[in-house]
């Protein structure tokens, strides 16, 4: 007997738990003839589920809602299920990954998604949020799988599973590829999980948004009572006509009191004839003869005169002894940087394949010293040495040409890894 899923045919949330059902070879049917907005506020579904929310699952048991418990169930049925792991520490990280999912990746593309959508009052402010803590996450994500092909172990489990559904709607929707260029072993997962023929089946052919999906603003509705206000009380306007000139003051007053925001000081600086976005270009569409073209480009653009280079070196390398905490390290301050990201250019290397593992970066700062706003309101500039680079020193320059292109071996020590603020 199949288990009855209610839920729209395209519904992300019904999505895990027929992934679930194809990986676990359980039988789960799509309700017949549901209707969004209809069915679910039918008093036989408020029977299932009082919010009226979707899916819900009908089994023998009875009814289960919320959509990771439903899948959870699915995936239970069968014993043995390689899709929980194989020991207590897999099904404890699989639970891990799969909450991860919905408080950090889910949340956050719903914020940004939704509003858009018209589901929820847009606010630019709130997007932003949204956007920079959607970034957080997809950068811890991402650092999770530059080792691993998977979430947990070396298969498909239900963590990922729960993780495809939840990027689903923000790669088709707003999370474009000069977006997600900046996660990239996520993308390669992403991509990885929607080609699987278990996954394929139920999603269908997947393709990545080439733009975000624009505001859609709903009509304001108090227009029309306002219009028969007039035609109510049409005497009251032979009145007000004499008044009316006064009125203009306060409204006049209205228009001068918003401040415009205060520059950026370095938005005051000279022109410089190095354009910062031709470069992160030049440097991202690069993928052979690095030394002779993005490195040449590289000196050819630089202006000497608007930027200035600078070389960083971690105080702390000593506790830097277990390779993903330092990772981890490296990568937050990469995201607290993200508010420096129209003035500056910068490569983090992790050096060493044996710890204690040494952090060195240069960084290509607008303007002849560090931004006095990213000292202040990165607190992760202080653990850092900054040297101001000489370029009339061959040496010092040489330094910055490897750096830049990844060069191995550093300084005669192997890379863990190298990565790039742009």
């Amino acid at each position: 007997m199949a288990l009855i899923l209610y839920a729209g045919k395209t519904n992300k949330n019904a999505y895990k738990t027929q992934i679930a059902a194809e990986y676990s070879g359980v039988d789960v049917k799509l309700a017949e003839n549901f209707e969004m907005g209809v069915t679910n506020k039918t008093h036989e579904f408020l029977k299932m589920n009082p919010i009226g929310k979707v899916p819900v699952l009908e089994t023998p048991e009875g009814p289960v809602f919320e959509s990771n418990a439903i899948a959870r169930y699915v995936t239970r049925l069968k014993a043995d299920n390689p899709l929980y792991g194989s020991s207590l520490i897999d099904y404890a990280r699989i639970e891990q990954w799969m909450d991860f999912a919905a408080t950090e990746i889910d949340a956050g593309i719903s914020k940004w998604l939704y509003p858009r959508l018209g589901y929820q009052l847009y606010l630019p402010p709130a997007e932003e949020a949204a956007i920079s803590a959607l970034k957080r996450a997809l950068g811890a994500l991402n650092l999770h799988l530059t080792s691993n092909t998977y979430l947990v172990g070396h298969s498909v489990t239900l963590a990922d599973i729960i993780m495809t559904c939840n990027l689903y709607p923000g790669f088709s929707h707003v999370m474009t590829k000069s977006f997600t260029s900046e996660f990239p072993h996520v993308e390669r997962y992403f991509w990885t999980m929607v080609n699987q023929p278990n996954v394929k089946k139920v999603v269908g052919d997947v393709k990545q948004a080439e733009s975000v999906v624009p505001v859609t603003r709903k009509p304001s509705q108090p227009k029309e009572p306002a219009q028969s206000k007039p035609k109510v009380e049409p005497k009251k306007e032979v009145k007000e006509k004499e008044p009316a000139k006064p009125k203009a003051e306060p409204a006049a007053e209205e228009e001068e009191a918003p401040k415009p925001k205060p520059k950026n000081p370095l938005d005051s600086l000279p022109p410089s004839k190095m354009i910062i976005d031709d470069w992160k270009r030049l440097y991202s569409n690069t993928k052979t003869n690095f030394r002779e073209v993005a490195i040449k480009g590289f000196w050819e653009m630089y202006d000497p005169e608007g930027y200035s280079l600078w070389f960083c070196d971690y105080k702390y390398n000593d506790e830097n002894t277990v390779s993903f905490v330092t990772l981890n390290k490296v990568g937050g301050f990469l995201q607290r940087m993200d508010l420096a990201r129209k003035y500056a250019f910068g490569k983090m290397l992790i050096i060493g394949s044996e710890p204690p593992f040494k952090v060195k970066g240069l960084w290509l700062f607008r303007g002849q010293e560090i931004p006095q706003f990213i000292i202040d309101e990165c607190y992760d500039m202080e653990l850092y040495e900054w040297t101001k680079v000489d370029i009339s020193d061959e040496a010092q320059k040489e330094r910055v040409s490897q750096m830049i292109e990844d060069h191995e071996p550093f300084e005669g020590d192997a890379l863990l890894d190298a990565k790039c603020f742009k």
